[in-house]
C-alpha cells in the first residue's frame, strides 16, 4: 500500500522512524488548495498527518476512495470528521504525545515578552541601541492560568519557582486540585483582573470557544501579558487584535492561529507587542520520534491484519 506523510515541514519524518518496507512519500509543502491535496493523495491508501495541520472533513473522505488508514500524531484531532471516516471505512488512529513541550514553549513566550528579547536581539545584531527596553520582573507578579490540566500544572510549577503568585480558574476546577500545587483557585473575573500574565491551557470545545471575549479582555490590566499555546479561537481574535493595537494590554505571546499557516498579510505578523511562533508547542525531537515511530507501528499492525493500536 502507498503511504503519504503530510506537512513534514522540517523534512524529518523519514529520518525519525524506520519506514523500510513501506512505499512512503513525505510532503514538506502544505496543501492550501483542496484539489492539489486530493491529487497528491488520490492513489494513497495510508495517510499520516501532523495534528491539525491538514483538516480531514467529510468532503475530503468522499474524494479519496482509496484511503484505508489515517494516522494522526497525538490522540486528539478536532479537524478529523470521525463519523465520515467510519462511513467510508477508514480506520483512524493516533500516537502518544507528551505535554512537556507546550509547557516549555509557554515559558519561552512569557520570558521573551517580559524581557523584550526580540527587540533587544534585533538591535544587537543590527548594531542598534545598546539597551532600549526595560524588562518586566516576574518575581512577585501574578501568573493566572485558564485551565489546570497537565500543561497548566507544569506551567504553574515553573511560575512558583520564579517566585510568582499563581492563580487558576476553569469551569469545573476545584480547590482540591490547585491547593496541593500551591495555586489559589479564583473566579474567572478575579483571574482576568489580577493576572500580570494570563496563560491559556484549556482544550478547545463548544464550551471553550470564545471563552475570552471583549468583556473579559476589558478586565485585564493594561500592563498584562496574554499567552496562548492552546487554540486560537478560545480567545476572540478580533477583540484581541483591537486590544493589542490600542495597547489595552501590554502584549501577547501566541503559538496558535485561526488559520495556519498564518496568512502573509495577517496583522498579527506586524504588531510590535506580539511575540508569535508558528505552532511549535509540540515540535520537539522526542515528540517527533514518538509520533513517527508509533505511526509506523500502527501501519505495520494494519498491514498485518492485527488490531490497530490507539484507534480514535
Amino acid at each position: 500500500m502507498r503511504c503519504a506523510v503530510l506537512d513534514d515541514y522540517q523534512a524529518v519524518a523519514l529520518a525519525m522512524a524506520d519506514w523500510s518496507g513501506l512505499d512512503v512519500t513525505a510532503y514538506q509543502e502544505h496543501f492550501d488548495d483542496h484539489d492539489q491535496l486530493v491529487d497528491a493523495l488520490k492513489d494513497k491508501q495510508i495517510v499520516v498527518i501532523m495534528r491539525e495541520r491538514t483538516p480531514f472533513p467529510a468532503a475530503l473522505f468522499q474524494r479519496l476512495p482509496e484511503l484505508k488508514l489515517l494516522v494522526t500524531s497525538g490522540m486528539r484531532n478536532a479537524s478529523i470528521d470521525l463519523a465520515a471516516a467510519a462511513a467510508h471505512g477508514v480506520t483512524v488512529c493516533g500516537t502518544a504525545s507528551t505535554s512537556t513541550p507546550p509547557a516549555e514553549l509557554t515559558w519561552a513566550l512569557i520570558l521573551g515578552l517580559a524581557r523584550h528579547l526580540v527587540t533587544e536581539n534585533t538591535a544587537l545584531r543590527a548594531n542598534g541601541p545598546w539597551q532600549s527596553t526595560v524588562g518586566i520582573g516576574l518575581a512577585g507578579k501574578t501568573l493566572g492560568l485558564a485551565g489546570f490540566g497537565k500543561i497548566g500544572v507544569q506551567v504553574a510549577r515553573v511560575g512558583r519557582a520564579f517566585g510568582m503568585n499563581v492563580i487558576a480558574w476553569s469551569t469545573n476546577l476545584t480547590a482540591d486540585r490547585t491547593e496541593p500545587e500551591g495555586v489559589q483557585l479564583v473566579t474567572k473575573q478575579e483571574l482576568l483582573s489580577t493576572s500580570d500574565v494570563l496563560s491559556i491551557h484549556v482544550v478547545l470545545s463548544d464550551r471553550t470557544r470564545g471563552l475570552i471575549g471583549a468583556d473579559d479582555l476589558a478586565l485585564m490590566k493594561p500592563s498584562a501579558l496574554l499567552i496562548n499555546t492552546s487554540r486560537a479561537t478560545i480567545v476572540d481574535q478580533d477583540t484581541l487584535v483591537d486590544a493589542l493595537r490600542d495597547n489595552r494590554i501590554a502584549g501577547a505571546g501566541l503559538d496558535v492561529f485561526t488559520q495556519e499557516p498564518l496568512p502573509a498579510d495577517d496583522i498579527l505578523r506586524t504588531l510590535p507587542n506580539v511575540l508569535a511562533t508558528p505552532h511549535l508547542g509540540y515540535v520537539t525531537d522526542n515528540n517527533y520520534r514518538t509520533y513517527f515511530r508509533e505511526a509506523v507501528q500502527n501501519i505495520q499492525a494494519f498491514l498485518a491484519g492485527a488490531p490497530v493500536p490507539r484507534v480514535l
